[in-house]
């Protein structure tokens, strides 16, 4: 009977095997772990020749063999399948839409268990072409906003989006805010028109796929703009809105756009209606796109774009809803359970919405049944076999994603063995002291454990004590305890033992105890420790502070060890802090016991903060604040300071108080001065005769009561508008002087002769603009004006009057006699008679040039314009040899005057553009000649006159012109060992030549060409412009062979 029972058990001990039948050597295989996981990919459709390739690697020994699934079903790799596996990566070779898109998974094997990769998806991208008709053209009126629609093609994944105006790469830009280009929709806003938009536009559309990009752009739209002289002015209007719901992932950014029509172009500005707006933002929160990256649930909450100009507001909202993928907040690891026993292994995993967890043993679903107990994140397996050996994962999901976590459990069954884990052999302790033996076998099922001492069992007594795990405890040590102990177990496989023997030693004791210290902040201290102990044992000292134990290894640390004997183990403390004070613990330690002693240090210093900080009787201009005392570390506090911070003001400063100096035994008092309807927030710092302290927490964030305004508007002024008009304009004010809500303002105006005053309220505090309109107004009339400011709670007083006139007139007349001169190829001279315009009607700014080629229309002309009254200007960017008709007109505040009669005018033709050839140069001692040839005018050229010749050297420059015949300069070298620059150039009526550059050197004799891209003429000039403008140029000791 015994000899079956044996049999069965032998059977019963057979390891666990993997489900191709290997066996898994407990001690020495392990399962499979990943180290690389197949990740999603987008492939371009229709990519010839290509492939995808999706990597799985594991850790696991032994080695492991791969499998993939695609959708579920097993893929057949081979010479006759394009699919081949390298390594345990996937190679799809020639991808094809209908034949591979899918999902993918990759299972890692071996005889310990098998596992499943997370899911990768293989997505094929694309994007069609735009249709081939073309598309309607578009008119907007000068001021009015408008859009052109994109309509992009079928694609896959998002597009981003650009538009072209005409050319490429000529690229619509913001144009401060004008322009908006939406990154959901593709379309092309625009906030008012002017007459220069119109033209071509192209919606180019570009996708980013993980192997290629690729771009298309739409047939053209012709946008008309009609141009207006007075372009209507209008209030912003949101046009572009974000939903007003949105969902985005925590981790991610997300973007939300606004943007709006109006004239003049809205400016916008974000905020978060229930908080303060997320800092990470940045330079977004005042752009058409509010980016928040690395979004928080924190960020949750409703957002708002306000849209404003001179002209009003307008504003939208919507709210952010933060969602998150699944992530681990606990993992079940690897066990060694023994046979019989019981398996609880939990998975907890947070997540938004929340996730599911389901289970897989050996990458196959596990669900509750027999003795398996699955529920969500808790796995319960009882009475446990060989066969719940394995590879166990348990998988968290929701709508965002999808996370795995693997362990390995082995079921183990043997008989109690202590070759791992023997009892000590030697086993050293204190007399006097206790002692702690330990017996832990590998066994399965958990075996019987007890102790013996030669032949005598051992049992609980009032100095001996066995524990139920095995741990055999012996106190109040004497020599009679030396000698063997022995542990035995047994369980229903078989019987081990092993021994230990117990060594008795002296024991240490503290000889000279540290003493208590009271010193100031900053001083040194010494504590002392002293110590004996047996003689065949090392000593070491270790110290505590509060039961922390301090490194005393730091080197620019307060504590530093005492070096000394090995029996002395002082501490120094260096430069004391607050932080430093409290008990000090020495512990002189062998391997087998140790003593303790200990010692108070006091630190004297600054007080600690004030506790308890709370806002009472909130008014208008003051508050009251009260507090508690905070720690006086050991020196009476003297007095406080109260700091203060409002929402404009970021940095604290020392508030004005009632009492002024607030003595060391008070807890409370009364902060004066303040502006009403101001956000405040306050600190309250102690100081005794060693210094100030910390500052106490702030306070809640109060709000003081509203009052009338006290100030009056600054920035009065205005003038300009449309005929019949009085514009009056200031500066909106700021916040801190508003005092209130229901803000707004009250403007008084009059004629000079007028004993009244005209009254009208304007309402909103962004407002900075009143027209006044009467068909009886004359222009330029004179108004007196003043303002003043109110609020909920009252007015403020008037400011000081200021003169505003009335909507000048356009001027009437034009200039005479114009004379327009070519000076060069690119520029030309214009002048005219004054006029002679003296009228109560408006006041002259200036003049306007305007100017177009011989084939262009007039409404297309390039205007310049004075800055005053002067009767010349000069117009340059021209191009060469060209015929240009000229017309100038007088402007003021109200418009242009008609244009004068027409002059023409022919630009020279270009200078050459080809740099003067065959240059070379000689040095002679403190001297080089420098010699080129002639350049030679083509027919469509000007002719040559001469040459210039810049010569540079350590910032100072001088230049020398030379008639036609002179192709050759001496110049002086300098006097230590450096080089000059020169420049060499033709010029004439056209204008300044190409550049050929050298560079000479005096020591060497030599010199080299610059090679500089000099072929445009237009840059030559511009380049020859910029040196001669930018140095002082002084011709000394330049002289022409």
């Amino acid at each position: 009977m015994r000899v079956l029972l044996f049999l069965l058990v032998l059977n019963s001990l057979e390891p666990s095997r993997a489900a191709g039948g290997d066996v898994c050597v407990s001690g020495h295989d392990s399962g499979p772990v990943f180290e690389e996981q197949p990740s999603s990919v987008v492939y371009p459709e229709g990519l010839p020749e290509g492939k995808v390739t999706l990597n799985c690697q594991a850790r696991a020994s032994p080695a492991a063999s791969y499998r993939w699934r695609v959708n579920g079903t097993d893929v057949v790799t081979g010479e006759d399948s394009h699919y081949t596996l390298v390594a345990g990566n996937l190679v799809i070779n020639n991808p094809q839409h209908g034949r591979d898109a899918g999902s993918y998974q990759c299972l890692a094997i071996n005889r310990c268990g098998t596992i499943v990769s997370r899911v990768a998806n293989l997505k094929f991208g694309y994007l069609h072409d735009f249709p081939s008709e073309s598309r309607s053209p578009q008119t907007a009126h000068e001021g009015a906003g408008t859009f052109l629609a994109c309509q992009p093609p079928a694609h896959y994944p998002a597009l981003s989006y650009r538009w072209i105006l005409n050319d490429f790469p000529s690229f619509v830009q913001p144009d401060g805010g004008r322009w908006f280009v939406s990154q959901v929709t593709g379309n092309l806003y625009l906030a008012n028109a002017r007459a220069n938009d119109t033209g071509n536009y192209f919606c180019l559309t570009t996708i980013n796929m993980d192997i290629s990009t690729k771009s298309t752009f739409s047939k053209a739209i012709q946008l008309t703009v009609q141009p207006d002289v007075n372009p209507r002015k209008s209030a912003p209007n949101i046009r572009v809105r974000f939903p007003s719901e949105t969902y985005a992932l925590a981790g991610h950014t997300t973007q939300l756009e606004c943007f709006a029509y109006g004239n003049p172009t809205p400016k916008l500005r974000w905020r978060k209606v229930d908080g303060v707006l997320p800092s990470k933002v940045g330079g977004t929160s005042d752009s058409s796109i509010l980016a928040i990256p690395d979004l928080s649930f924190d960020d949750e909450g409703m957002y708002e774009c306000e849209a404003y100009s001179s002209e009003g507001r307008d504003t939208h909202q919507g709210r952010i809803s933060v969602q998150a993928q699944p992530e681990w907040l606990q993992v079940m690891s690897d066990s060694e359970v023994e046979i019989s026993s019981e398996l609880n292994w939990r998975c907890v995993a947070a997540g938004k919405p929340r996730p599911i967890i389901r289970w897989l043993r050996n990458g196959l679903p596990l669900s509750t049944q027999d003795r398996v107990e699955v529920n969500n994140g808790h796995l319960k397996i009882s009475n446990l076999a060989l066969e719940d050996s394995g590879m166990y994962q348990c998988v968290a999901e929701n709508k965002h994603g999808t996370i795995y976590s693997n362990a390995e459990l082995r079921v183990q069954v043997q008989a109690p063995d202590f070759r791992l884990n023997p009892v000590r052999k030697l086993v050293p302790a204190a007399r006097g002291g206790q002692v702690k033996m330990e017996c832990k076998p590998r066994a399965a099922p958990k075996p019987t454990l007890f102790w013996s001492r030669g032949t005598e069992l051992l049992t609980n007594s009032s100095r001996v004590k066995v524990t139920s795990d095995g741990v055999l405890w012996i106190y109040n040590i004497s020599r009679a305890d030396e000698g063997k102990y022995t542990c035995f177990a047994e369980n229903y496989l078989g019987k081990a033992n092993s021994t230990g023997h117990l060594s008795v030693r002296d024991a240490t004791k503290i000889t000279l105890a540290p003493s208590n210290a009271d010193i100031n902040q900053g001083e040194n201290v010494t504590l002392q420790c002293h110590a004996s102990h047996d003689p065949t044992m090392d000593l070491t000292f270790t110290w505590s502070l509060n039961g922390v134990f301090l490194d005393l290894e730091e080197p620019n640390g307060h504590y530093h060890r005492v070096d000394g004997k090995e029996t002395i183990g002082d501490l120094a403390i260096v430069n004391a802090q607050l932080s430093q004070a409290g008990i000090y613990m020495c512990s002189a330690q062998t391997v087998v016991d140790s003593a303790v002693a200990s010692a108070r240090l006091v630190v004297r210093g600054p007080p600690g903060p004030p506790g308890g900080l709370v806002v009472k009787s909130v008014n208008e201009t003051s508050v009251e604040l009260r507090w508690s005392r905070g720690y006086d570390n050991h020196s009476p506090i003297g007095k406080y300071v109260i700091r203060g911070r409002s929402e404009h003001s970021h940095d604290w400063r020392r508030m004005r108080t009632d009492p002024t100096n607030i003595e060391g035994n008070a807890e409370s008092a009364r902060v004066i001065d303040l502006r009403p309807w101001m956000d405040y927030e306050f600190q309250v710092i102690a100081s005794n005769i060693l210094g100030s302290g910390d500052p106490s927490m702030p306070s809640q964030l109060i709000r003081t009561k509203q009052a009338g305004p006290t100030v009056a508007p600054s920035g009065l002024g205005g003038g300009g508008g449309d005929r019949n008009e009085l514009i009056i304009t200031w500066t909106p004010m700021a916040r801190e002087y508003q005092n209130g809500d229901g803000f707004g303002y009250i403007l008084a105006f009059r004629k000079p002769e007028d004993p009244t005053w005209m009254m009208v309220r304007v309402p909103g505090v962004e407002s900075s603009r009143y027209v006044y309109t009467n068909q009886s107004l004359s222009p330029y009339c004179p108004f007196e004006v003043r303002i003043k400011a109110y609020n909920r709670k009252g007015e403020g007083p008037f400011s000081q009057i200021a003169v505003v006139h009335s909507a000048e007139e356009a001027p009437t007349v034009s200039p005479r006699r114009i004379n327009a001169t070519a000076l060069t190829a690119f520029d030309v001279q214009v002048s005219w008679e004054p006029v002679q315009h003296i009228s109560a009607s408006g006041v002259l700014r200036g003049y306007e040039i305007r100017y177009w080629r011989q084939h262009e229309r007039e409404a297309a002309a390039d205007r310049v314009r004075t800055a005053g009254l002067e009767n010349t200007a000069r117009v340059s960017g021209l191009r060469p040899n060209t015929l240009y008709h000229i017309t100038v007109l007088v402007y003021n505040s109200a418009g242009t005057g008609p244009p004068s009669p027409r002059t023409t005018v022919v630009t020279k033709k270009p200078p050459p553009n080809r740099p003067p050839g065959n240059v070379s140069w000689k040095t002679d001692g403190s001297w080089v000649t420098v010699r080129w040839d002639h350049v030679k005018s083509m027919e469509n050229e000007s002719t040559v006159q001469g040459y210039k010749v810049l010569y540079k050297h350590e910032g100072q420059s001088a230049l020398k012109v030379l008639d036609k015949g002179k192709t050759s300069i001496n110049l002086p070298l300098p006097k230590d060992n450096g080089y000059v620059f020169l420049e060499i150039r033709s010029w004439g009526e056209g204008g300044d030549g190409a550049a050929h550059e050298i560079i000479v050197s005096r020591d060497s004799g030599t010199g080299m060409m610059v090679q500089k891209n000099r072929g445009s003429v237009h840059q030559s000039r511009t380049t020859y412009c910029f040196l001669s403008a930018a140095v002082a140029l002084t011709l000394i000791g330049l002289w022409v062979q």
